[in-house]
């Protein structure tokens, strides 16, 4: 049954607290609740009958009131660099997009937590494109589990990378996003270790204060974009309500997995934040802190109205902030020519968005 017809509850997407709760409600002894979580995210076995360690009684109960069900593929699009974008279709006229990065030592999935963004960043195409709504838990680790099924066999040397920067604030959507970043981040779910899971956020204070406090956190990166509060207000409307002192304060607090920094992200805008005193601004904003410096040199678009850096100005920024002593490395562009890059998320097929929150 396609998944947009089903009338049953989706199992896949619950956590370890919805599983107990449905297991002791059914009657049965609390470590089936374990079984079944290996099932869905350490195995990720595609039907319910194949969780054969369960009694048959019990598969069949299960079936009766629940499927598994991922997201579906409508589209795969491959860049030259072997770059994999996958655009989801989901129940209410939605879509999202997912995006597989493979790279010598690792292999890199970005997904989506909302449907479009509400933000209204000035030079990312998700936002200008609108928003239609939050994802849930399954449809987040969906994305996960299809890129994995699709390109996961036969190379266990080479680990997995998991970045929630794809479509949507996740902050904006945290209970889905943090169920389903303890499902992503348990040694029996799909294990993916803290320190290689990356959220990014604009930083939404009280849902960030909320993920510092997490038993189990990610790494966090910050989409800052601007050196000062004015160009900021400019370029991101949530500076409005969060400032960007606040934000990098309550950034630099965050208690990152071992061995880690606080990443800060920053699009580089041709003759916009690119020009040497914004790059001496952000080096005395964050000089001597425990951070480091991602740029991000914009990937264009005809609905973007900016254009990307020079090269040098790439160079200069980096220089100036490297004299400061402030870490920074350069992302370079991975499936810019389907869209696929930082920024270049969109919804397809004719599935028009709602207007965006204000």
């Amino acid at each position: 049954m396609a998944a947009s017809m089903s009338t049953r509850a989706n199992l896949f997407g619950l956590g370890r607290e919805g599983l107990s709760t449905l297991i002791a409600g059914l009657g049965e002894p609390a470590y089936r609740a374990g079984q079944v979580f290996r099932w869905l995210y350490g195995r990720r076995v595609r039907a319910i009958e194949e969780m054969t360690d369960l009694p048959r009684a019990l598969r069949e109960r299960l079936a009766l009131s629940h499927d598994l069900r991922w997201p579906e593929v409508v589209e795969r699009q491959h860049s030259q660099d072997g770059t994999v974008k996958l655009l989801f279709r989901l129940p209410e006229a939605s879509s999202i997009e997912a995006v597989f990065i493979p790279e010598a030592e690792r292999r890199t999935i970005c997904i989506s937590t909302q449907a479009g963004c509400p933000l209204k960043c000035a030079f990312c195409l998700t936002g200008i494109m609108g928003y239609t709504r939050n994802l849930t838990a399954a449809e987040i680790l969906g994305q996960v589990a299809v890129v994995m099924e699709e390109h996961g066999a036969g190379e266990p040397e080479r680990p997995w990378n998991i970045v929630v920067m794809g479509m949507g604030e996740p902050l904006l959507n945290y209970e889905a996003t943090v169920q389903a970043l303890r499902v992503l981040m348990d040694d029996e779910g799909f294990a993916i270790a803290p320190r290689r899971l990356t959220l990014s956020t604009v930083g939404i204070l009280p849902a960030l204060a909320r993920l510092a406090a997490e038993p189990v956190r990610p790494n966090l990166a910050i989409s800052l974009h601007a050196s000062n509060p004015e160009l900021r207000a400019r370029l991101m409307p949530i500076e409005h309500k969060y400032a960007l002192s606040d934000v990098v304060e309550a950034a630099l607090r965050y208690p990152v997995p071992r061995g880690g920094r606080v990443t800060f992200e920053y699009v580089l805008l041709r003759d916009v934040n690119d020009r040497p005193e914004n790059a001496r601004e952000l080096a005395r904003l964050l000089g001597g802190k425990h951070a480091k410096v991602n740029l991000i040199p914009l990937n264009a678009a005809a609905e973007i109205p900016f254009g990307a850096p020079s090269e040098d100005a790439v160079q200069e920024f980096c220089r100036t902030l490297s004299a400061a002593d402030v870490p920074v490395s350069v992302r370079r562009s991975r499936g810019q020519d389907i869209l696929a890059a930082c920024g270049q998320l969109q919804l397809h097929r004719g599935l028009a968005p709602q207007p965006a929150l204000s």
